[in-house]
């Protein structure tokens, strides 16, 4: 059984279409049509029903699509593994991390980790804070790094580190009073997961004058306010780097008491190169 009629098998049974399947892996429908035939004599039985040009799963092509999917799977498991024994990786750690975190606290630790532990394979997988939880609890990661505590019920959260949070506005700005610039600039909002609601609720009470404009990516705000667009509340360690690189200032406040962000560690199933790692982050967390 050739592991290309698998793949056409699956890709038409997921269209229900030899066309559209043809396109998604860059054949011919003639080549598409010949490999679901092969597959069809090798298992002794029809897997489409095919009225005219339409087509869908027989009940026995119902019944191997779960197998032709897990012998995929594993042929492709086998090949990654094989491809990472072959580059001299013994184990594999996958981590979801939340787009503020890897481009912040993560790169400097992921690095020491990886010197470290050379044997270990590291896979990141960059996802929002809102879909760590099910990251994790689908077993599609080994350890998540979140900006927001998730929901499920069957994780293992831990606070990992708590980040001041303080009002950023562009380095040229003279003004270092927090209703001046408040008034100077549009406030950007809703770029942390966490904190905003309650946060421009007292911002609105304190100035009632404060326009905002939201922008739902960190890099983006920083990008905005660098170039004059506005001012905002982030994290001390989203922006230690462009605060020492002086393309950033900080503002201090008086009415307004900025929040705490929270950086969340979620596991569910830990495996010793997920101990060693969580181990590591832990003793290194504290540094930043």
């Amino acid at each position: 059984m050739d592991i290309k009629w698998l793949k056409t098998f699956i890709a038409a049974a997921k269209h229900e279409n030899f066309r559209i399947a043809s396109e998604e892996l860059f054949l011919t429908q003639p080549a598409v049509t010949k490999h679901i035939k092969r597959l069809e004599e090798t298992l002794h039985t029809d897997l489409f029903n095919r009225i005219g040009k339409r087509i869908s799963l027989t009940p026995a092509g119902h019944h191997f699509l779960p197998y032709a999917k897990a012998m995929l799977d594993k042929y492709e498991q086998g090949l990654e593994g094989f491809e990472s024994w072959k580059q001299g990786f013994l184990k594999k750690l996958i981590i979801a991390a939340a787009p503020q975190i890897a481009s912040s606290i993560l790169p400097l630790i992921l690095r020491s980790f990886m010197d470290k532990y050379p044997d270990i394979e590291v896979l990141v997988r960059i996802v929002s804070s809102y879909e760590i939880g099910e990251e994790i609890s689908l077993s599609k990661a080994d350890i998540g790094l979140s900006r927001l505590k998730p929901i499920q019920a069957n994780l293992h959260v831990e606070t990992l580190h708590e980040d001041k949070v303080m009002l950023i506005a562009p380095h040229e700005e003279q003004e270092e009073q927090e209703g001046h610039v408040l008034k100077k600039y549009r406030l950007i909002t809703h770029n942390h997961p966490e904190y905003w609601e309650e946060l421009i609720q007292d911002i609105k009470r304190n100035y009632p004058f404060v326009r905002t404009m939201m922008v739902n990516q960190m890099e983006i705000t920083k990008r905005f306010i660098e170039q004059g667009l506005g001012v905002s509340y982030l994290p001390y360690t989203t922006v230690m780097e462009e605060l020492k690189a002086a393309k950033l200032m900080e503002v201090k406040t008086n009415k307004i008491t900025p929040p705490v962000s929270t950086t969340y560690l979620v596991s569910k199933v830990n495996t010793t190169e997920a101990n060693l790692f969580i181990s590591f982050l832990q003793s290194r967390i504290a540094m930043v």
